[in-house]
């Protein structure tokens, strides 16, 4: 299965909204991985690969027992790597956020667009945030030379994304300006909240913290319609700092099966 999760925005932390994204998207990988430690990647290239976004990665996942790593393109003449091997080895890449037209201007020179659709066309899950979800649309809406502007994406997903939706009210006006102008209908998230869509179709809205909400935007009979979705409210599997049961939960649920099919033989 051909799987993104598109998230508002969010940050991998301890406080209840950012364990919630964090315990979904560790779900997702070790889905992917069969319940085995899964392998997990971050793509940081949106922030110029900022250490302290690679950090609270690590930290995050490394406490839910997933096998994590950084892939940085602006670091690789210090730190070689095999980008088609290390990526298509892997059960979920996570895309951080920063500037979309950075973004995908430096992933063109590396030619990574074309490999991450190899990844999700071999069922990597692919996660982003911000910058890293819109780019997967065909269109997103940008900060990254100022103020918001409508930018190209990769079209992997069909129609358009704003993120950070009704936390920065400039957003959502151009972005209900931009299909009244005629960009593809799309949706609007807000931060701590997400989108999920297998195989291009979407199939799971989650909300992480009262209030944050997702939309989707159409043009029908000559106006904007905004309709808000509904959600799965996400709750944090951990309390403070000890482990998420997410991967455990996979594992022990493996283990049970493998015992009862073993005393059916």
């Amino acid at each position: 299965m051909r799987r993104i999760l598109c998230i508002g925005g969010h940050d991998f932390g301890t406080r209840p909204g950012d364990r919630g994204l964090t315990d979904l998207i560790a779900s997702l990988a070790c889905e992917r991985a069969g319940g085995d430690e899964p392998r997990v990647c971050l793509l940081p290239t949106a922030s110029g690969d900022a250490a302290e976004q690679s950090a609270r990665f690590f930290a995050a996942f490394g406490a839910r027992g997933a096998i994590a790593s950084e892939l940085s393109l602006f670091r690789l003449g210090s730190r070689p790597v095999v980008l088609r091997d290390h990526l298509l080895s892997q059960d979920l890449v996570y895309v951080g956020g920063g500037s979309l037209i950075n973004l995908l201007a430096v992933w063109e020179a590396h030619d990574l667009g074309s490999l991450l659709k190899l990844c999700w066309e071999n069922g990597t899950v692919i996660v982003g945030q911000s910058a890293g979800a819109m780019c997967w649309f065909e269109v997103g809406l940008t900060k990254g030379s100022g103020a918001p502007q409508v930018a190209a994406g990769l079209g992997l997903l069909p129609g358009s994304l704003c993120v950070h939706y009704r936390n920065e009210p400039e957003r959502r006006a151009l972005m209900l300006e931009a299909v009244e102008g005629g960009i593809p209908n799309g949706y609007g998230v807000d931060d701590y909240a997400a989108l999920l869509f297998n195989d291009r179709e979407l199939s799971g809205i989650y909300s992480a913290r009262q209030g944050a909400n997702a939309y989707r935007l159409s043009w029908e009979e000559g106006k904007v319609v905004e309709s808000k979705l509904a959600a799965t409210v996400l709750e944090p599997r951990q309390n403070g700092g000890g482990e998420a049961l997410a991967i455990a939960e996979f594992r022990r649920l493996r283990q049970a099966t493998s015992r009862l099919a073993m005393r059916g033989r």
